[in-house]
């Protein structure tokens, strides 16, 4: 029998050794010390260069794309502009490779890649032939859209006054239109295959027949496209005044009358003066007399050339040296100059102090600027004349 004193003791030894016995570790209970690591120092070493060359790759690689995009946004929108448009032309069978070679070629790019690759993103475009109007240096979205507009869909409007010779017009429409040629629109006003109803049979010269007027000049339109336009209008507004019957009204051909309103439109310079001028200008016709109109005398003149200068020239422009009417018009006359020539002014009745003395018929032969206005004084006799130059001079209004 066993002491029951000690037998908590056996029995607890006994159960402990048991559990001894029969123990073993799993993976969890292995404990590791805190100041011991699973990974040596040296690991790292090797690490850390791989990791530096990856970032380096990294960076070089963002600054590349940087480079590129950058590069890119300077060729879509380079620096330095112009704002002043040049003409560029769109041929048959151009193509949007074509097109942009010739626009690198020229100017107006800078890589003619850089264009193809920016259409095609954009849709491309349809080409039209004809003429544009492109700022060099233009954002290629700019460039792109001005080529997406047929040249008959843009319109540019140039205004010619009355009075404009039609050099001066040529000047006019190519500093305004830029693709329009100066030396091509002047030989056009000398094409006889321009039809110009107005226009004597023997004369190549449109002279005269260029309406003045605002036009707008589409994208598409030639030089001769352009006068045959003014010459059509110029019809029209002759039809509207009455030229067609100036024989009747004035014992002048349509032609013979241009070439008078276009001396009333270079001397005038007031609408009230414009019919008396007229009538001066048929009063001396039909006594014979020299027109002696310094407006002619300047037509024939280089540029530049003082009034003592012109008046020794001898040319059919001459009416001081020559009676009758100049070969041509001298300038494009307006509708009120028109007007003028086929309805000049009465003469002056009888009560008119200026034709005190006068022996009937007393008419208007003289007229000189009389003040800052631009109004002429007018006179019947070569005296009345002198006196309006000695007051005109007086003014400082004539040399």
């Amino acid at each position: 029998m066993v002491n029951p004193s000690i037998d908590p003791l056996i029995k607890s030894t006994t159960r402990d050794d048991q559990v001894a016995e029969n123990w073993h570790d799993d993976p969890w209970d292995i404990v590791v010390d805190g100041s011991e690591s699973s990974v040596e120092p040296h690991d790292f070493r090797e690490i850390a260069p791989m990791v530096k060359i990856v970032l380096t790759a990294v960076v070089c690689f963002s600054l590349f794309l940087g480079a590129i995009g950058l590069w890119y946004l300077h060729e879509v929108n380079p620096s330095g502009g112009s704002t002043i448009g040049v003409s560029f032309t769109v041929n048959d069978g151009d193509s949007v490779s074509s097109v942009s070679s010739r626009l690198e070629s020229e100017g107006f790019i800078t890589s003619a890649g850089v264009f193809r690759w920016y259409v095609g993103r954009k849709g491309g475009i349809d080409l039209t032939p004809g003429y544009y109007t492109i700022k060099p240096h233009d954002h290629m979205g700019n460039i792109m859209k001005v080529l997406s507009i047929p040249p008959s869909s843009t319109f540019i409007k140039v205004t010619f006054p009355e009075g404009f010779t039609t050099a001066q017009m040529a000047k006019r429409l190519a500093e305004k239109t830029l693709r329009l040629d100066a030396n091509l629109f002047i030989q056009a006003a000398q094409d006889p295959a321009i039809e110009a109803a107005y226009r004597p049979a023997a004369q190549t010269s449109l002279e005269g027949l260029l309406f003045p007027d605002t036009y707008q000049i589409s994208g598409d339109e030639s030089e001769g496209q352009v006068v045959a336009r003014m010459v059509q209008l110029m019809e029209r507004v002759g039809r509207q005044e009455g030229l067609d019957k100036s024989q009747d009204a004035v014992g002048f051909s349509p032609y013979k009358t241009l070439i008078v309103a276009s001396m009333i439109e270079r001397e005038a310079k007031t609408e009230g003066d414009r019919a008396k001028i007229a009538r001066v200008i048929y009063n001396r016709l039909e006594l014979g007399m020299k027109l002696q109109i310094d407006a002619t005398l300047y037509y024939a003149a280089p540029e530049g050339s003082t009034f003592a200068q012109a008046k020794e020239l001898d040319t059919p422009y001459n009416t001081y040296l020559y009676k009758g009417l100049t070969p041509t018009p001298i300038a494009n006359p307006g509708r009120a100059s028109i007007a003028a020539a086929l309805h000049p002014a009465q003469d002056p009745l009888q009560s008119d102090p200026i034709c005190k003395g006068v022996a009937k018929p007393c008419r208007y032969l003289f007229y000189v600027l009389a003040d800052k206005d631009g109004n002429h004084a007018f006179a019947a006799t070569l005296a009345q004349h002198e006196a309006n130059i000695a007051a005109s001079q007086a003014a400082g209004l004539l040399p």
